[in-house]
């Protein structure tokens, strides 16, 4: 949504993009030496959608991944107007509960990667505000449902 004053309205047109990890701790389109990947040229839980007139995007992907010294998250970017030259963009991260986590992460592939290293409480950013990033998740028939409403103040 877009905050004005007081008021408030649906953000539509804008430019969601979401990127995130797989299970393994691997993004797509990176090299990492350090980690030991190389995935320049693969495209993988990446995408975007174009907010609709209520202002909503939704997205389908599969819970994050973790890597050494980040908690579980993902990636997202709002840009209000992308073709113009005065377009507007915020950057963040969703995160996750640790309850939540704890289970998927005995299932296959998450639990081949062995204990995860970094806690909500233990990651840098997510201390710098991530409980207001953390939307509440339902179980569903296919594992979890998320919905996260964000209001932007754009000038």
């Amino acid at each position: 949504s877009r905050v004005s004053g007081s008021s408030c309205s649906p953000l539509s047109g804008a430019v969601v993009d979401i990127w995130q990890c797989d299970a393994l701790g691997v993004y797509s389109a990176v090299r990492d030496m350090n980690a030991g990947f190389d995935t320049r040229g693969k495209k993988f839980l990446r995408g975007y959608q174009t907010t609709d007139a209520n202002g909503n995007a939704e997205f389908l992907t599969i819970y994050p991944g973790w890597y050494e010294g980040r908690t579980f998250h993902i990636h997202f970017k709002i840009r209000d107007n992308p073709a113009s030259r005065r377009a507007q963009e915020f950057n963040s991260q969703l995160y996750f509960d640790e309850s939540t986590t704890d289970q998927v992460y005995k299932l296959a592939p998450y639990n081949s990667k062995g204990r995860r290293s970094t806690t909500n409480d233990t990651d840098f950013l997510f201390r710098r505000g991530g409980k207001q990033l953390t939307p509440t998740l339902t179980k569903d028939s296919h594992g979890y449902a998320a919905k996260f409403e964000i209001g932007l103040q754009m000038s």
